[in-house]
């Protein structure tokens, strides 16, 4: 585990938790990018073989390393609950680790989540114009899955699968994900169905390249994730 110190800022009370696995060629920038308006970064190097902790290091992030290849969802745990437990957390928002993200829609869903007085903001690429590079069977998968989710579905969300969210300090003290890997998905938004968190989704765009787009995960993973997610509830009642 390591630790850095960082400038003051605006969002001196706003943690980015980058989970990140073999990043090593993006993780840098990525880093960079988020760390020119939020100074607190942690990116949690979920065992990868190559150098990413260390470019992360680099490039300002503080960097917790996972021994072995855990999941996404136990990395984002394992970010959180670092994040959470520094001085003057307040919020949190996890981001992807290949640069599919844009710090500009964490600012908004920073605003939204003050503004709408919520406990969650999630972000979906289906709340505006859908990425032109956007593969066309995800264009019809995606929303199918989160209809698919009994609790996607409860909450009216379009995109179960999006890797951005901001949410208050609430929700990360109460986050407690047991999913290691992509699962996780499915379990944080049954979390915020069995909390009784308030949540809203915020039109975010995805950047789609050839690199994040190698990086993606099978789309059989989608109806891994929802079929997991179904036996998750049925286990807890």
């Amino acid at each position: 585990m390591f630790r850095i110190d960082t400038p003051d800022s605006a969002y001196h009370d706003v943690w980015i938790v980058i989970p990140a696995f073999n990043e090593a060629s993006v993780i840098a920038d990525v880093v960079s990018d988020v760390r020119a308006v939020f100074p607190n970064v942690v990116c949690v190097d979920d065992g990868s073989p190559d150098d990413t902790g260390e470019r992360a290091l680099r490039a300002g992030a503080h960097v917790v390393r996972h021994p072995v290849n855990l999941g996404q969802g136990a990395a984002i745990q394992t970010g959180v609950e670092y994040a959470r437990s520094r001085p003057g957390a307040a919020v949190f928002a996890t981001f992807d680790a290949d640069g599919q993200h844009r710090v500009k829609d964490v600012i908004r869903m920073i605003d939204r989540l003050s503004v709408d007085d919520l406990d969650v903001v999630v972000g979906t690429r289906f709340g505006g114009q859908v990425p032109t590079r956007m593969p066309p069977l995800r264009r019809v998968l995606f929303p199918l899955i989160a209809k698919l989710s009994p609790a996607s579905r409860k909450l009216g969300l379009t995109d179960a699968h999006n890797g951005l969210r901001v949410f208050g300090r609430t929700v990360a003290d109460g986050l407690n994900l047991t999913m290691n890997g992509m699962s996780h998905a499915s379990e944080f938004i049954s979390l915020i169905v069995e909390n009784g968190w308030r949540v809203a989704e915020e039109p975010v765009e995805i950047i789609y390249t050839d690199y994040s787009m190698s990086k993606g995960q099978p789309l059989v993973n989608g109806v891994n994730i929802v079929f997991d997610g179904l036996m998750r509830r049925r286990m807890r009642r």
